[in-house]
């Protein structure tokens, strides 16, 4: 959009070419070209969003529509809505970043992959704490579980796909053994978001796969030993050196 003003002036509408053909869930797309714009810069912190009628006829969709999808991107924190004085985003410490859609947008935008510096850190925090759960009250049946979940990332290890997802279920073992759902919900969003970014996923060698699966024995043999403050070590210690070793290098750092 140009013109974007934080005085209290509506925005123009966006300036990239014609208008959308509607098309089936456009209200998804209208959505998440918002946040786009909103999560960018595109539109500033305190400017207000175009009119309905400038938005309808940018999208080529109808004003319920664009109303609808307004009121989604407020429940998202990004907008403030006030009856006869318009839409205002709102300033970045008001958004829910753990939303998907943000922060689908947020790791779509991340030139400098300063946002997946951040999810390393956090994962590594969370993750570490569930596994230091795990090794505390960890169950025969449990054990059992993510002995298995090991030995599939053992005998998968020269096939990627196969191994990224047993590493995943390994994962997604200690945190479900930890019982802590707010952790674990989390922490699977953060998981999952990060696993559909490209640059996430860089393509590892056979080296790094079995770097990786010895972090993994670690953490498996520090919960079967029910060492508590080990799991955890070894947990938030392979998630940001994992991270570093599939890290790009880009301008935040070399």
């Amino acid at each position: 959009m140009n013109d974007l003003r934080a005085n209290g002036t509506p925005a123009r509408v966006f300036d990239r070419g014609p208008a959308r053909t509607p098309v089936s869930r456009l209200g998804v797309a209208v959505v998440h070209d918002l946040v786009t714009a909103i999560i960018t810069g595109e539109i500033a912190e305190g400017a207000m969003l175009p009119i309905e009628t400038e938005l309808s006829a940018h999208f080529g969709v109808s004003r319920t529509v664009i109303r609808e999808s307004i009121k989604r991107i407020e429940e998202k924190g990004l907008v403030a809505v006030v009856q006869g004085s318009g839409t205002t985003v709102r300033t970045r410490e008001s958004w829910n970043v753990l939303d998907p859609v943000v922060l689908q947008v947020m790791l779509e935008n991340d030139a400098s992959l300063g946002v997946l510096d951040d999810l390393a850190i956090v994962r590594g925090s969370l993750e570490g704490a569930m596994a230091a759960a795990t090794a505390a009250r960890r169950t025969d049946d449990e054990l059992a579980e993510l002995r298995g979940a090991f030995e599939r990332m053992e005998h998968t290890i020269d096939r990627e796909d196969e191994y990224n997802d047993a590493d995943m279920l390994f994962h997604l073992a200690v945190m479900h053994q930890s019982h802590i759902p707010l952790a674990e919900s989390i922490t699977r969003t953060l998981y999952s978001r990060a696993r559909e970014s490209a640059r996430f996923t860089t393509n590892p060698s056979k080296d790094v796969f079995q770097q990786t699966l010895e972090e993994h024995r670690r953490v498996l043999e520090a919960i079967e030993a029910g060492d508590a403050a080990a799991a955890e070590s070894a947990m938030r210690a392979h998630i940001l050196d994992a991270w570093q070793r599939r890290r790009q290098p880009t301008t935040r750092q070399p």
